[in-house]
């Protein structure tokens, strides 16, 4: 199943992908289940929104041996974390915006995990309870201040250095999918979920050991080598084969 959020202009609502349609739900799936109220609407006719609104993204880095290499990093012996605001979040067809303060911003696509439920501690054997479903993000970056500033915080945090979407696919299950992202239609990183070092399962109990997951918080479970430079004008295409694509265009 599917969940999408989106505006028709008025309040935000949640709905079941059907198609070319969204069956609107009565209110958010996590508290007031999948009951619909009745009202169908096209997808074309209507903004999609980031799925979920999360307290916090929980990022993974170099969670792919070739990205690490790329990048010239070891591969961390435990997963490495750390974080995104939300108000770096931003939906499907929403413009990521490149700041003046950076020459470099780059792309990386990433198997978002989408927390369903109050998560602490949590066994690998648990943590599959815990999971709402999954979606697509991208996890911009301006690699130049990443490298300059003693922390990631700036590099990764900018205003619309998220975008997650297209909706939250329910009854996905991780394993050697292909993750791929185009910029103007051409291939700039391809790989398998199967390469990650550290699977999803794994990365949900290792950062509830850590800290406390509330419903609707996302883990972005790390990206796959072929981070390159993106332009304003470009087009920036994320798909996750089995969940969607998330295309967001960049100013």
């Amino acid at each position: 199943m599917r969940i999408a959020r989106f505006s028709d202009g008025e309040v935000p609502k949640y709905a079941v992908v059907d198609g070319p349609e969204l069956a609107v739900l009565k209110g958010h799936p996590l508290v007031d289940g999948y009951e619909s109220n009745g009202e169908r609407v096209a997808i074309k006719e209507v903004k999609l929104l980031s799925p979920t609104l999360p307290s916090k993204i929980v990022c993974i880095g170099m969670n792919y041996r070739a990205h690490a290499m790329e990048i010239g990093q070891d591969v961390p012996d435990e997963p490495l974390m750390f974080f995104k605001p939300n108000t770096a979040v931003i939906g499907p067809g929403d413009h990521v915006q490149l700041p003046h303060q950076s020459n470099q911003v780059e792309l990386e696509i990433e198997l978002a995990v989408v927390i369903g439920k109050l998560t602490k501690n949590v066994s690998v054997a648990d943590a599959a309870e815990h999971i709402w479903g999954y979606t697509v993000a991208n996890d911009v970056t301006a690699r130049d201040l990443q490298f300059s500033d003693l922390q990631w915080a700036r590099s990764k945090g900018f205003d619309t250095f998220c975008p997650v979407g297209p909706w939250i696919e329910t009854e996905f299950d991780p394993d050697d999918q292909v993750i791929e992202s185009r910029v103007n239609g051409e291939v700039r990183q391809k790989a398998s979920i199967s390469d990650m070092n550290f699977k999803p399962l794994e990365l949900v109990s290792y950062v509830s050991e850590n800290v406390t997951l509330l419903p609707g918080d996302v883990i972005v479970t790390g990206s796959p080598a072929g981070i390159s430079k993106i332009d304003s004008g470009d087009v920036v295409e994320c798909e996750i084969e089995g969940v969607g694509t998330l295309i967001n265009p960049v100013t």
